[in-house]
């Protein structure tokens, strides 16, 4: 009986889990008195913050064990929710039945908020919320872990307010706590949920950025975020003026930053070095003029302004027609030319023609990608129409490609429907091209426009078919006439058993869709045998001929005008 009456809470419920009696300090902990409770289950009591699940593994702990403990959520007689630690026993007789149980229990609650405080005071900035630079350091090993063993890179981000000091001494701490307040919000907004923001202390802030591709497209990563940053620091900030007559309530303020960048790959660096490393390059960034970003590398550095430089470049190429259009021939199974593959060059005014794996990347980063295809569009549609008033070059089909950006767009349709009647094609001449990972987003849209150009005539080849997530639920929802086995496939068709299998279980999966089937990068005889026993339709490839201007292209049909 002395025991009891404790200071814990204890209830005792026989052996179907009705409760049989509590004592004063449970009727002080729950606000229910003995009358109220006994003869009911202590289901009564549940908060409605655990499933099910949850008291199903509690109870075959209990019936396995003979007893169980732990945090639980319960709900007093006023309604409040709150925490207790439960420990209940199973009381058995000399036969080894259980007879009763015995719950004992303690309200956790302002020692669970007390342990959460003192989390909070020892892992986050007071002021901002953000993790603060013991917490930093513990994720920065982690991101260096995690970069090592999925091999990718990642950047650390140092920021520093540009004169931060003098808003604190001619407006008052007040106001200098109030814009690191929303510094804070901003960094956050502008990065993703994986990456981490952090404050350092007075005016200095750290982001973490994680899962970067390889180190030169890193470099470009990191520098996109970082000018999204400087962008979101420089727009106007409304801050609020402690109460003086007279004087607006609000002072606008504004507000630029400097930032240093290191890359990481892996743990080939300590955390204090990476940190040195972007620190430097942080000062590096406040004598270049303040408002703007820097590298420590030197060489990523040197990629960051090459890049810079080209997209200049690239935007005036587009505007001032250095581009133009190669072509490609494809070629059915008696060696005859059907159609061809429209590729851009850039005919660069220093550096000549600038293949396009140096600058779509690039493109499509800035979206670029849009008018660029645009214009590929137009110039193969001229051409096409051209062709059609020749009888030996009208049977011709012209293949382009179209990005997942270009797709994307509202306006893409009329825009083709557009091109299409002021070349005044045949539309089943045209065929464009998709990739198979633009089909992993907005597939209703996608299958959509698709429709739609297809009942204007205009066909469509799947790009790069198996390079992806390929999914026979959206193959057979999308109008496409024609599947595209990838080179990589092809290049070891005859040494590689996957690549052989793959090829012929794409021919055979398209043949029984009632599609084409079209091989690229076809190098060699031994491979076109193969891929035709196996009932290829079409075949791409140096084989037949590399991509050439349109001069060398009609120079090559009229020598093998028997095979067009």
């Amino acid at each position: 009986a002395t025991a009891f009456e404790s200071q814990e809470g204890m209830l005792v419920t026989d052996a179907n889990n009705t409760i049989l009696r509590v004592n004063k300090a449970f009727v002080s902990m729950t606000g229910y008195t003995s009358q109220e409770v006994v003869g009911k289950s202590p289901g009564v009591f549940r908060s409605g913050r655990h499933d099910a699940d949850f008291y199903a593994h509690m109870w075959n702990i209990l019936l396995q064990q003979g007893s169980w403990q732990g945090e639980i959520w319960n709900r007093r007689k006023d309604g409040v929710i709150y925490l207790q630690w439960l420990n209940i026993t199973a009381v058995k007789s000399e036969q080894g039945v259980v007879t009763h149980y015995v719950g004992t229990m303690t309200d956790i609650t302002q020692r669970k908020l007390a342990e959460e405080e003192i989390h909070a005071l020892a892992f986050y900035d007071p002021l901002t919320g953000l993790p603060n630079r013991r917490l930093m350091l513990d994720r920065l090993r982690q991101a260096l872990a995690s970069s090592a063993r999925h091999q990718k890179h990642g950047a650390l981000m140092m920021l520093d307010l540009d004169n931060f000091k003098l808003l604190n001494d001619t407006r008052g701490h007040d106001m200098g706590d109030q814009l690191l307040v929303e510094v804070a919000l901003r960094l956050q907004s502008a990065v993703r949920e994986c990456d981490t923001v952090t404050r350092l202390g007075g005016d200095e802030f750290l982001v973490i950025l994680e899962d970067l591709d390889a180190s030169g497209f890193a470099a470009m990563q990191a520098e996109t975020v970082g000018m999204k940053i400087l962008s979101s620091l420089n727009a106007p900030y409304d801050l609020e003026l402690q109460e003086r007559q007279g004087q607006d309530p609000t002072y606008t303020h504004h507000c630029s930053a400097s930032i240093g960048i290191s890359l990481f790959s892996g743990q080939q660096v300590s955390t204090d070095e990476l940190m040195k490393r972007a620190d430097t390059a942080m000062y590096q960034a406040k004598a270049a003029g303040r408002n703007t970003l820097r590298f420590f590398d030197p060489e990523m550095q040197a990629v960051v302004n090459q890049r810079a430089v080209l997209e200049i470049q690239l935007r005036r190429a587009i505007d001032h027609d250095e581009l133009v259009l190669f072509y490609q021939a494809q070629v059915n199974t008696q060696g005859k030319c059907v159609g061809v593959e429209a590729l851009v060059r850039w005919n660069h005014p220093q550096r000549g023609l600038v293949a396009p794996g140096e600058f779509i990347g690039l493109a499509e980063e800035t979206g670029l990608i849009v008018p660029l295809g645009h214009w590929v569009l137009a110039r193969a549609c001229a051409q096409l129409s051209r062709w059609s008033q020749d009888s030996a070059t009208a049977g011709l089909t012209m293949a382009v490609n179209v990005s997942a950006r270009q797709f994307r767009a509202a306006e893409f349709v009329d825009q083709v429907l557009a091109v299409v009647q002021e070349t005044g094609i045949r539309t089943q001449r045209l065929k464009l091209e998709l990739t198979e990972s633009m089909l992993l987003e907005s597939t209703d849209d996608i299958v959509g426009k698709m429709q739609t150009l297809r009942g204007h005539g205009i066909g469509f080849s799947l790009d790069d078919f198996g390079t992806g997530y390929s999914s026979l639920s959206y193959l057979k929802r999308l109008p496409i006439d024609q599947l595209k086995i990838d080179q990589s496939f092809v290049r070891d068709v005859l040494t590689d058993p996957n690549d052989a299998s793959i090829a012929q279980t794409i021919i055979a999966l398209a043949h029984s869709l009632d599609l084409a089937v079209i091989a690229e990068g076809v190098e060699t005889q031994g491979q076109r045998l193969f891929l035709e026993e196996r009932g290829c339709d079409l075949f791409q490839g140096y084989l037949f001929g590399r991509p050439v201007s349109i001069a060398e292209l009609e120079g090559w049909l009229n020598q093998r005008k028997g095979l067009i």
